[in-house]
């Protein structure tokens, strides 16, 4: 029998509750799921990639099938190296939906032998988004209820030594 392969992709800045519940649920739809760490363009990370796949390592250890792994390709190149049959995709909302069936659409245009699953958010993290983790840390706010306890020290470390927004001199 064949190994189920998939790819879940992302820049993973900070990895949050929402990402480690598509990863938990998506470990169970494949025999085994590679976590694909990249560097967005359009974002400016908070965490190197190094920090970024150390996080995600950490926070995966216990999930049976998963490994991490860094790519700077096309998506559809790096399932294909990885041997995937499937990419997994978070949703959680219409807006998510609208973008990814875009990106599916172009990455079927790439490589139609890998097929896209759409997992719905659990309705109680469908809020949750790195951007806005960062911008809530950064301000001050309290974020234990996106993230595990220690990304979010991580998370507060990283604030700490860049500089909170809002801060009184």
């Amino acid at each position: 029998m064949t190994e189920r392969v998939g790819v879940y992709p992302g820049t993973f800045d900070p990895v949050t509750l929402g990402h480690m519940d598509i990863i938990r649920r998506g470990a169970t739809l494949v025999d085994r799921l590679v976590i694909g760490v990249t560097t967005n363009a359009s974002k400016s990370p908070m965490f190197t990639l190094e920090e970024r796949l150390a996080m995600i390592a950490r926070e995966t250890a216990g999930i049976a099938g998963v490994s991490v792994v860094a790519f700077d390709s096309l998506l559809m190149d790096f399932a294909e190296a990885q041997g995937a049959s499937t990419i997994l995709r978070g949703v959680r909302g219409v807006t998510d939906f609208e973008y990814e069936y875009q990106l599916t659409g172009m990455n079927r245009a790439l490589n139609d032998r890998v097929e896209t699953v759409f997992l719905m958010a659990d309705v109680a993290l469908q809020p949750i988004a790195s951007r806005l983790v960062k911008e809530i840390a950064f301000y001050g706010g309290p974020i234990h209820r996106f993230v595990t306890p220690s990304v979010a020290r991580e998370v507060a470390d990283r604030v700490e030594r860049i500089g909170r927004k809002g801060a009184r001199p």
